[in-house]
């Protein structure tokens, strides 16, 4: 499989779009893109697995559960071990923010 991880990006989103790019026993890698989208206040994320997260593409800001938020761009990249809770505070609402997402495990 080929393809460009820039390529077709929508202007606007109404939810985060997820395309799995390659799905392997214990490995998931996935392109994810938003819009302005951020995890709800309040809530928070948590997995059972390790993910690796690299921004190519647009500004977002992470926060990770007891840990300053992190401004995150283009070539920023974090890896949230399992079970920590973490969420999006915030993605680029003017430009699409695209993810490189890894999951391990």
């Amino acid at each position: 499989m080929s393809g460009n991880l820039l390529a077709d990006l929508p202007a606007r989103l109404g939810e985060e779009t997820f395309v799995a790019l390659l799905d392997r026993p214990g490995v998931r890698l996935e392109r994810i893109v938003s819009t302005g989208q951020a995890t709800p206040p309040g809530e928070w994320l948590s997995q059972a697995h390790e993910e690796w997260v690299l921004l190519l593409k647009g500004a977002a800001i992470l926060t990770l559960e007891g840990e300053a938020p992190l401004m995150l761009g283009p070539g920023d990249h974090v890896l949230i071990p399992a079970d920590l809770r973490h969420r999006v505070y915030w993605t680029d609402p003017r430009a699409p923010t695209v993810w490189l997402a890894l999951h391990i495990g």
